[in-house]
């Protein structure tokens, strides 16, 4: 490696995190990501053997083809949260009913692990929105929103009669009226 290559290395390698961190903030990146860490215990669970010393324990239940189906298919959610944001809101609502099935069908969700990290992958997912995309000021530099002000009437139209007009003058908040004329007990901020 010469003194030259090192800083393009660099350079690539920020950019390649740069390009990953916008490609995570344009999709439910955590909650996908829950989703399928916690379809992971879920389908293990029923299928492994753990030894100590000489006995081997296995966590097998009758319902080790339901486990395999529910830790398969939150995988999958995961996977469609990531490269499907626009159906994320099935694939939270799925994952959250898949991840409270799982209590019942497959050793307590993976032993609790699994569901609750399917549980709160699938509402972060549910709860994520797309922002919006940054405008950009003349200069290149992101433009600032102003709030803007309360809006006061420079010339308000007075009330014109009795019966005229709706609210017959009342609706006017400008400090004057037509018969008291700019002191009418009320004041303006400002």
């Amino acid at each position: 490696m010469s003194a030259e290559t090192r800083p393009r290395l660099i350079e690539s390698i920020g950019h390649k995190r740069l390009s990953f961190r916008e490609w995570r903030g344009r999709r439910p990146f955590w909650g996908g990501l829950l989703t399928l860490l916690g379809g992971v215990p879920i389908m293990y669970f029923p299928y492994a053997h753990l030894t100590l010393g000489g006995m081997t324990l296995s966590m097998a239940t009758t319902a080790g083809a339901g486990s395999l189906i529910i830790g398969v298919l939150l995988v999958v959610l995961g996977l469609t949260m990531w490269f499907q944001p626009a159906s994320r809101v099935f694939a939270g609502v799925a994952a959250i009913l898949l991840s409270l099935v799982s209590l019942v069908v497959s050793n307590f969700g993976g032993f609790v692990v699994g569901f609750l990290m399917g549980l709160i992958g699938g509402a972060l997912a549910v709860a994520w929105a797309p922002g919006s995309p940054e405008s950009k000021g003349d200069a290149g530099e992101a433009a600032r929103d102003v709030p803007a002000g309360p809006v006061l009437a420079t010339h308000p139209t007075p009330a014109t009669g009795a019966g005229s007009g709706s609210g017959f003058g009342l609706d006017d908040l400008s400090g004057t009226s037509p018969t008291n004329g700019p002191n009418n007990g009320r004041h303006r901020a400002g």
